[in-house]
């Protein structure tokens, strides 16, 4: 379920760096080698003056993630571990391939599904858990929720279907630079060719004041919600003239860096900083709709989409990973700390209420705006309450990894 804050390779906008990475591929002209000089060296006596003192060797980073046992987990000899097999046996189908997995993705297919103790033992035996640090030492970060939404559309633009679903454009030109720096790796270099060139792709602004005729998937009837959809990466759209609903999935993304438009509405004094959530920045945008495209092209990155049948309405969007998304059991992370499909403990509080929510969730989705080592992305699934929850949720949480061991 890729999106602005969540996209399969990290979405950067590498293309101003461009020149300077392919200056960098060339071969730099040769200094010229000193000739044997036939006089004997000459010693320079040193200099006279002030003399620099060194800087203090930087502190050393805390390490992301240290081992700890399982009872250091929270709510661990609680969590109805059932719950998220079935999701954990979705990761594993991918992870298997990866020599340090094959062992305990093996051994997975052995344990009774609704045995809960063998659950338990089964990850107490296989994995080590490893708490997630931020490089200052905090073990605390923010969690997040996302969701799928529904929409209404049509295959047609007429009434008030007037907003425009997009499919990726032929001229979006993707180079992955990782093959040649390594540093790279999970970063895609987007834009558009304009000669022999690369330049960036069009902006949020500049689409909408240049649409991508031709390039419709499908026309919504609320610019709004099709913003919120990019947010999420995913939904739903009922389509008006059959009745049908399908999925509208992930497909690229115009290689913009994503921008919270709810910080922008805090700087510029309309919401305070405790008050950011989806709700009141729908409720501001519907108190000021004068300025609802201003405050959408905050954010210059924009989405483009893929339909995809939807025959199991029960069944999630693909996450990062490849695998449906389970509601309350996946999560989206920071792959450059947390392995994808990786499982991992989450210890935070629900928006609703605050009541505790620790149990164990997958890594099976990224995201743009998802970003350090305690940082994760709870999916709550589709639906008017997992909407609800999600555009409320801005959480603080400890985050543990299991690792094989």
């Amino acid at each position: 379920m890729q999106s602005i804050r969540r996209s399969v390779p990290a979405s950067v906008a590498l293309v101003a760096l461009l020149p300077l990475l392919l200056t960098a591929c060339g071969t730099p002209p040769q200094a010229p080698q000193p000739q044997p000089s036939q006089q004997p060296d000459v010693v320079m006596p040193p200099p006279v003056g002030p003399v620099a003192v060194p800087a203090p060797a930087p502190a050393p980073l805390v390490p992301p993630m240290t081992p700890v046992s399982f009872d250091a987990l929270p709510g661990w000899q609680q969590d109805d571990l059932r719950q998220a097999w079935p999701a954990f046996l979705a990761s594993c189908r991918v992870l298997v391939k990866k020599a340090e997995w094959k062992t305990p993705c093996g051994a997975a297919g052995g344990v009774d599904a609704q045995d809960g103790k063998a659950i338990r033992r089964y990850f107490e035996a296989y994995f080590v858990p490893n708490q997630m640090r931020a490089p200052d030492g905090s073990d605390t970060g923010l969690i997040t929720g996302y969701y799928e939404p529904m929409l209404r559309g049509s295959r047609k633009r007429g009434g008030a279907f007037q907003t425009p679903l997009y499919r990726v454009p032929e001229d979006l030109v993707t180079v992955d630079l990782a093959g040649v720096y390594p540093s790279l790796k999970n970063m895609r270099l987007r834009g558009r060719l304009v000669g022999k060139t690369v330049v960036p792709y069009s902006t949020r602004a500049e689409i909408e004041r240049a649409p991508l005729s031709g390039k419709e998937l499908v026309w919504v009837d609320d610019p709004v919600e099709a913003f919120f959809l990019e947010v999420q990466g995913s939904g739903r759209v009922r389509i008006d003239e059959t009745g049908e609903t399908v999925r509208i999935a992930f497909a690229d993304q115009n290689g913009h860096p994503y921008k919270v438009i709810g910080r922008w509405l805090v700087e510029q004094g309309e919401l305070p900083a405790d008050g950011v959530s989806a709700q009141s920045i729908k409720a501001w945008i519907a108190a000021n709709p004068a300025r609802r495209q201003e405050l959408l092209n905050v954010n210059p990155s924009y989405i483009f989409f893929r339909e995809e049948r939807l025959p199991d309405p029960s069944v999630g969007p693909k996450g990062a990973l490849g695998v449906p998304l389970s509601p309350a059991r996946s999560v989206a992370v920071d792959p450059a700390f947390v392995p994808l499909g990786a499982p991992l403990f989450l210890s935070t509080t629900h928006p609703a209420d605050g009541a505790p929510v620790q149990r164990l969730m997958l890594a099976q989705d990224t995201g743009g705006a998802i970003r350090g080592p305690v940082r994760a992305d709870f999916f709550f699934g589709f639906g008017g309450d997992a909407a609800d929850h999600a555009g409320r949720m801005k959480q603080s949480g400890s985050v543990w990894v299991l690792l094989p061991k």
